[in-house]
């Protein structure tokens, strides 16, 4: 008895330190998942058309947005996991109808739109592989991402998200196929160089708006919840405050995944930088003509891995950009939402991620290609940045809504300077288009 005992004495540290190497990789896994999907297509295809553009002289933009990134996913995700529910039902608790409504009919048009650009982007992507016509590409990776978000559990939803992070990578790899100046990259990422035009504020403006797409706050917010729930925490008076573990280890996930996200961004300037602006090749509409322009200067291999990217990281993007937007609205009218429900328990739910769906499908079938609107509509996106980052500062700040996790003097001074320098570099663009 003795001897079982101290065996399993002995085996309680391994036990221990196995579940901490658990609950790590379960933190990495998920913030990389939303790095990477705030990578997805359309923001490739904005960073790329930068890389095309400017050059080598566009690297500075990565180190720049980081802490902005940081900053918003962070908050949202704090709320989420202090507040105990998601970001349009903290909205609707804390704001009147005219305040919510409008920002989630913007959010919702705005996810709808994107996930339209992303579908588009894959089956132009997938069209350069395989000779599918591109609407029936479409189609079919629609259906595909369909059947897993109703028939497949949030658990194997997440598992197959982290595994298709790994298409990211492609990036790093057409990066060094292109063979960039290192002295050239170094003078790019620590000099900044701006020019006040139109074309170059706006590719900023497109840029922070993509890297800080509203479609991550609401993804970043309703994960925290739907972890809690997974855990069993299912009842609101179980999930709200937060221990300083839990914050801790929320920090970690947010830094890793945007920290990831942002080395792609840069990967993804310095390949396009390096080969198509070095040839002339200035003028890029999409991700998937990016990597066709890529094969005659880095060869076949990297368009290969460029094509593969998009695919990956576009599978991954879709349905959150369509869970987003059902998040949105179906919390906007009080209802419950999560991914650890089934179908026919959550109808409403899951009803309005398909009907995203087969609008963003159908927007492929208009007659217009949604991909030469990417640099638009990061600008849109943009111009929606600001006005959500103000509220989500004020509900951070708020103690009935955080009782004692209101946010610290440095988080508050690092989210107003990303609240004023996104308002600014907007109105600096508003100001080029009338001058």
């Amino acid at each position: 008895m003795t001897e079982r005992v101290r065996a399993v004495s002995c085996n309680t540290p391994n036990i221990e330190a196995q579940s901490h190497r658990t609950r790590l990789l379960h933190t990495i896994g998920n913030g990389v998942i939303t790095g990477a999907a705030d990578d997805d297509p359309s923001a490739i295809g904005t960073y790329a058309s930068a890389g095309a553009k400017y050059g080598l002289g566009f690297l500075w933009i990565a180190p720049v947005v980081l802490p902005m990134m940081y900053l918003v996913v962070y908050l949202s995700a704090k709320l989420g996991r202090v507040y105990g529910k998601g970001m349009f039902a903290a909205i609707r608790d804390r704001y009147p109808p005219w305040i919510l409504y409008p920002i989630m009919l913007g959010a919702c048009i705005g996810n709808i739109i994107e996930a339209a650009a992303n579908l588009g982007g894959v089956g132009a992507a997938l069209n350069l592989l395989v000779p599918v016509p591109v609407p029936w590409i479409v189609v079919g990776v629609a259906v595909l991402v369909l059947a897993f978000q109703f028939f497949g559990s949030y658990a194997l939803l997440r598992t197959i998200f982290r595994w298709l992070t790994l298409a990211m990578f492609a990036y790093v790899a057409a990066a060094i196929l292109a063979r960039p100046n290192l002295l050239q990259v170094l003078r790019g990422t620590l000099i900044p160089h701006i020019a006040f035009s139109v074309d170059f504020l706006s590719i900023i403006v497109a840029c922070i708006g993509t890297s800080l797409s509203a479609y991550i706050y609401t993804w970043q917010s309703n994960q925290e919840v739907e972890d809690q729930i997974a855990e069993g925490r299912r009842k609101l008076s179980q999930r709200k405050g937060a221990s300083d573990e839990e914050l801790r280890r929320t920090r970690r996930d947010v830094m890793i995944g945007m920290l990831f996200s942002n080395v792609i961004l840069y990967f993804i300037i310095l390949s396009t930088g390096a080969t198509l602006h070095a040839a002339g090749h200035t003028d890029i509409d999409s991700a998937a003509q990016a990597a066709a322009s890529l094969q005659p200067l880095a060869g076949p291999a990297a368009k290969l891995l460029f094509a593969l990217g998009v695919v990956g990281v576009g599978i991954l993007a879709v349905p959150v950009m369509t869970t987003g937007a059902a998040y949105d609205l179906v919390q906007s009218f009080g209802h419950e939402t999560s991914l650890n429900t089934r179908p026919s328990q959550a109808k409403f739910f899951y009803g309005t991620i398909a009907v995203v769906t087969v609008l963003a499908v159908a927007l492929n079938f208009l007659g217009f290609n949604p991909m030469r609107a990417l640099v638009w509509s990061g600008i849109v996106q943009g111009f929606s940045v600001p006005p959500l980052l103000f509220i989500m500062m004020l509900m951070t700040n708020d103690r009935r809504m955080m009782g004692e996790r209101t946010n610290s003097r440095v988080t508050n001074i690092l989210g107003w300077t990303t609240n004023a320098v996104t308002l600014l570099a907007t109105l600096c663009l508003i100001a080029t288009w009338f001058l």
